[in-house]
């Protein structure tokens, strides 16, 4: 069991998966290609088997390895759910089970310690950016009933209803063709209806999604520095270990030479 352990967690089998996970996403990816699927469309299948076969024994062998502990880690249940969605029974729905194999290229996310890293930081991020998300929605809202008491008149298929107007406004805090293709011909009928869209980008394109990006850095500095702890008081436990088990054998060796005088 220790042997089927070591295998499981050697850095080769990891790599391995890696491997196969990215060849599977390539596969998958040209079996969009009508032209390559009436070229190679049978290859294409056999791989896709081949890979799926791949992540079916990984799984079987870190259930053997782990039994009821595999459950405990989140990773390894993401895994089991991705690999068992893609070994469900096509039937009326085929296309889209199909179409969910895809989902086998986020096992990179579980398997690349980097990925799991900025996942666990979004993760940890959470809290802080509900309150983001709040104070963001709030804004929207404020600006949805302004925009549409004030715009929707003379431009109904922008502004013409409270979902219009979100919808609108979302466009314009991602800045897509918000200039010429809203603010300006707004402009036209109302002249300085550019200082509430200035406002409105200031407000959430620069500051609140600013935000966002400040919880994140801080959320992945939080779980940096306490993988740093982890490793650090493992490291000062396995010293204290072999300092420990050194002290033992220099008691031993110091009673065996006092056995010796006393032979002597």
């Amino acid at each position: 069991m220790n042997r089927l352990q070591r295998l499981v967690e050697s850095n080769r089998f990891q790599n391995f998966v890696i491997a196969v996970i990215v060849l599977n996403a390539i596969t998958l990816g040209m079996e969009t290609s009508p032209s390559l699927t009436a070229a190679a469309g049978g290859l294409l299948t056999l791989l896709d088997r081949a890979a799926l076969a791949v992540f079916v024994a990984e799984l079987a062998l870190k259930l053997v390895v782990y039994r009821h502990r595999f459950f405990r880690s989140g990773w390894n249940v993401f895994d089991f759910l991705v690999v068992a969605v893609t070994l469900l029974p096509a039937g009326e729905g085929g296309s889209v089970l199909r179409a969910l194999r895809i989902l086998r290229a986020l096992r990179l996310v579980s398997v690349v310690p980097s990925m799991r890293k900025v996942v666990n930081a979004l993760l940890h991020a959470i809290p802080g950016m509900t309150s983001v998300l709040t104070l963001l929605l709030l804004v929207f809202y404020v600006a949805a009933v302004m925009a549409t008491k004030l715009f929707a008149e003379p431009f109904p298929e922008w502004f013409g209803s409270l979902g219009a107007s979100f919808y609108t406004l979302f466009q314009v805090m991602t800045l897509e063709s918000w200039s010429m293709g809203i603010a300006r011909p707004v402009m036209e009928v109302f002249p300085y209806a550019w200082i509430f869209f200035v406002a409105f980008i200031l407000l959430t394109t620069f500051a609140v999604l600013n935000l966002f990006i400040a919880i994140i850095v801080d959320a992945m500095n939080t779980t940096d520095h306490a993988e740093g702890e982890e490793t650090r008081a493992l490291v000062r436990s396995e010293h204290d270990e072999v300092m420990d088990a050194l002290r033992e054998l220099r008691a031993e060796v110091a009673a065996l030479r006092e056995a010796r005088r006393t032979l002597s």
